[in-house]
């Protein structure tokens, strides 16, 4: 039995039965907290960890949107949920190359990831929320952050909830299940009221939904599959896809615009991820089949080009970034 299931059992013994959002907020609390999650020898592995092309294109986008919304000085990079950084450091060598001279914002909480992000982003400022951001316009990217805040799960209409039953852990109701995150609108809301303060543009990539519609989506990863939900607690990452009607509708509602939603295929070779494998290519000739294997799995629908999905959200002061229809 994990740390925290022992005290998640004495939770629930003590308080009764803890809602779904609240199993899912501890357990990737501790989890993230206590590991750099990513790579072989971790349990997923990101699209900025497959290739430095995905960071470079966002990277392109954002400092294509910033040069039209005429070059602020006092634009800052931010990014949430950064992982080891790569993610940063590849889009940075493009802003920077493309005359961005801002300083790094990164909202983590991790204290290993921290550690790698320091190494990957030298001078880089931490931040525990979006919040805690400066109020200046925001070159903003978050790939994969969406997906593991915490969800809220209803059957009938009733809240469903993990309680204790025949000595393990179980959730008290089955059947057709909406889910919903308060967590998620609250994130969306912060980044588009920043964005409608200040202006800027947010670059926003998980896999998810297009329309908001009932279904259970809330899994448990370790080792690069899928384990059951409610084994080892804090051991295993948990995430859920991203209803992008909701994200899109409270960043409306907070003032933003919002760009239409592209797959992240349709979107990364829009904006020239191609060319780039072909020029990666002919510069290291011996790293030929791996940077293939790379762009297909960025953007061929067996790999992440299907399911994983792309939205900006931007100042009405600000243009849209490109790549969307």
């Amino acid at each position: 039995m994990t740390p925290l299931e022992r005290a998640l059992r004495e939770r629930i013994r003590t308080e009764g039965a803890i809602s779904v959002e609240a199993y899912m907020q501890a357990c990737n609390d501790f989890y993230y907290a206590t590991r750099d999650p990513l790579g072989a020898d971790g349990d997923f592995t990101t699209a900025p960890e497959i290739s430095q092309m995905f960071g470079e294109m966002i990277g392109a986008a954002l400092a294509d949107c910033w040069r039209r919304a005429g070059a602020p000085e006092d634009a800052i990079y931010a990014e949430l949920g950064p992982g080891r950084g790569t993610l940063a450091a590849d889009a940075l060598r493009v802003l920077r190359q493309a005359g961005f001279a801002g300083a790094v914002h990164l909202v983590e909480t991790s204290p290993v990831l921290r550690a790698a992000q320091a190494e990957a982003v030298p001078g880089a400022l931490w931040h525990g929320s979006i919040d805690e951001l400066l109020d200046a316009p925001l070159l903003l990217a978050a790939n994969e952050f969406l997906d593991a805040l915490p969800i809220r799960q209803f059957v009938g209409g009733v809240e469903r909830k993990i309680v204790i039953t025949g000595g393990s852990l179980a959730f008290d109701r089955d059947g057709e299940i909406v889910e919903r995150s308060p967590g998620r609108s609250a994130s969306v809301t912060s980044i588009a009221a920043k964005l409608v303060r200040s202006g800027g543009a947010a670059i926003i990539v998980d896999y998810g939904h297009a329309a908001s519609a009932p279904g259970e989506t809330l899994q448990a990863v370790r080792s690069h599959g899928c384990a059951p939900l409610l084994a080892d607690p804090g051991e295993q990452d948990l995430t859920a896809h991203v209803d992008f009607e909701a994200v899109a509708v409270v960043a409306w509602e907070a003032g933003a615009l919002v760009s239409p939603l592209e797959t992240q295929g349709q979107w990364l070779k829009r904006l020239g991820i191609e060319t780039r494998a072909e020029a990666l290519t002919a510069a290291n000739p011996e790293r030929a089949s791996a940077i293939a294997a790379a762009l297909d799995r960025l953007i061929s629908s067996a790999g992440m080009g299907e399911l994983f999905k792309v939205v900006a959200l931007h100042s009405p002061a600000w243009p849209q970034p490109a790549g969307f229809e």
